[in-house]
């Protein structure tokens, strides 16, 4: 039977996760000799991630895969997903990989079904450390005492403001350095995302189907891998040589001890899970 699934995009399809969401359609047409479709929906048109999620884990059937951060059903009481979005678990993007290649990673992706929610993990990927840039220039963390910073999933500026945290290729797509052109690369946490499949979409499909979406998932991890890094360093390079005021953190130690605390409060009932995110540095 021929199947078209609906996948949901909050961002463009020029993105990182929009590149990304367009390599899983590719590989799931392929592999599935084009019995499965993609109905890829970027730009948000479907509604912003939360809305997304309330709706599928409410039982709307309208959509069948969304991307989402990697910890956006931790409000849905996935605790597991939590550890990921802990600042500086990850040392660098090496350290990620490690972890979403690994044996501990399905146990992540598998918490939603063991919660009851009606959603299984597809894959992981990434779209770079996130990074504050402000209004006015920022040298040390000191520089930042006092000012409102916006830590939304999709941060819009505006004068109430002094500055946000974003990925660097959203920072430039959002063309957020016209207002803010003061980017310190601090890498508070990772810029960790997922797909998310509906019980529902799953079992529309033959255990052939099945097959192929997981293949096409595991494709899509590697090809996000290499997509991001390479993007993130050309736009980088731009911005650099556009103007914009990039700072580099050459020791993230006061970085680290100012969030010392919320590390402790937020990982200590899963110590030893999150000593083995730890450990799996590069």
């Amino acid at each position: 039977p021929k199947v078209t699934l609906v996948y949901a995009e909050v961002n463009p399809l020029d993105t990182i996760v929009g590149q990304t969401g367009s390599h899983f359609k590719e590989k799931v047409e392929e592999l599935s000799g084009g019995s499965v479709v993609v109905d890829v929906q970027a730009s948000g048109v479907l509604g912003s991630e939360n809305d997304v999620l309330d709706a599928i884990l409410g039982g709307s059937t309208s959509i069948d895969i969304s991307r989402i951060s990697a910890f956006a059903l931790t409000s849905y009481g996935c605790n597991k997903s939590k550890l990921l979005s802990i600042p500086f678990t990850f040392n660098n993007r090496a350290h990620f990989w490690n972890f979403a290649n690994s044996d501990l990673a399905p146990e992540f992706l598998n918490e939603p079904q063991e919660l009851g929610l009606p959603v299984r993990g597809l894959f992981y990927g990434e779209e770079g450390f996130r990074h504050f840039f402000t209004v006015k220039p920022v040298a040390t963390i000191d520089d930042l005492k006092g000012m409102k910073l916006r830590v939304s999933n999709d941060p819009v500026m505006t004068g109430v403001v002094d500055g946000a945290e974003q990925p660097i290729a959203n920072y430039k797509s959002n063309a957020f350095p016209e207002v803010a052109n003061n980017l310190i690369l601090d890498g508070h946490t990772l810029g960790a995302v997922q797909a998310v499949i509906t019980d529902n979409a799953w079992g529309k499909l033959t255990a052939n189907q099945q097959a192929a979406v997981m293949a096409a998932a595991a494709d899509t991890q590697k090809f996000n891998a290499d997509l991001s890094e390479t993007a993130e360093n050309k736009v980088l390079e731009e911005l650099r040589s556009s103007g914009c005021n990039v700072v580099d953190v050459d020791d993230k130690t006061p970085w680290q001890e100012a969030c010392a605390k919320v590390i402790k409060d937020n990982t200590s009932d899963q110590a030893e899970l999150y000593q083995k995110l730890l450990d799996m540095k590069a």
